[in-house]
């Protein structure tokens, strides 16, 4: 069964009106890319990549005539260089998404690319509370510490336990 990853825009990645925008990308050998590189690189935009195909290819190939290697084996080299294209498409896209600043959201299994949408929206709405579970305005850590300013002192760290360790060993220096 396929995977899918799905990519959003950073600024807008948890907004429940960016929905539209959100890609995904299938993970798996990509028959027309094999077949059609450097037109499927550009059909999807993908210029850096483009460049670095036809570039790579030039001295590939040229590489090779200059060691005087025949046709027919320069022929076979690239057509493996196309298989490497095909298997390696989904990878190129996912590194050009990550080049424009988008961020991964999830990874979906699914048959096609509507399950894909549909389950990872069925998942993805669950998660969201609507704009109060916006992932970006979401503290990862402690709360803050106050101002030592008279009146609102830095907060005090939480009592210690009875023992005043606390881990495997009741008092340091204890035995085991």
């Amino acid at each position: 069964m396929p995977v899918y990853t799905v990519h959003a825009p950073s600024p807008a990645g948890a907004d429940p009106r960016a929905t539209d925008k959100f890609v995904f990308v299938r993970d798996g050998f990509h028959f027309w890319a094999m077949i059609f590189g450097p037109f499927w690189l550009l059909w999807n935009r993908l210029w850096l990549a483009l460049i670095g195909y036809l570039i790579f290819l030039a001295a590939f190939n040229a590489g090779l005539s200059s060691l005087g290697v025949g046709r027919s084996s320069i022929f076979f080299a690239d057509c493996i260089v196309a298989l490497l294209i095909g298997l390696e498409a989904s990878s190129l896209r996912r590194w050009t998404l990550s080049r424009g600043k988008w961020r991964q959201l999830d990874i979906v299994v699914a048959d096609d690319s509507d399950t894909a949408e549909r389950r990872f929206f069925e998942r993805w709405s669950q998660k969201q509370n609507g704009i109060a579970g916006d992932q970006w305005a979401v503290d990862r850590g402690g709360p803050p510490p106050t101002r030592n300013v008279p009146g609102q002192p830095f907060s005090s760290p939480p009592p210690l336990p009875a023992g005043g360790i606390i881990g495997l060993f009741p008092e340091p220096g204890g035995s085991r």
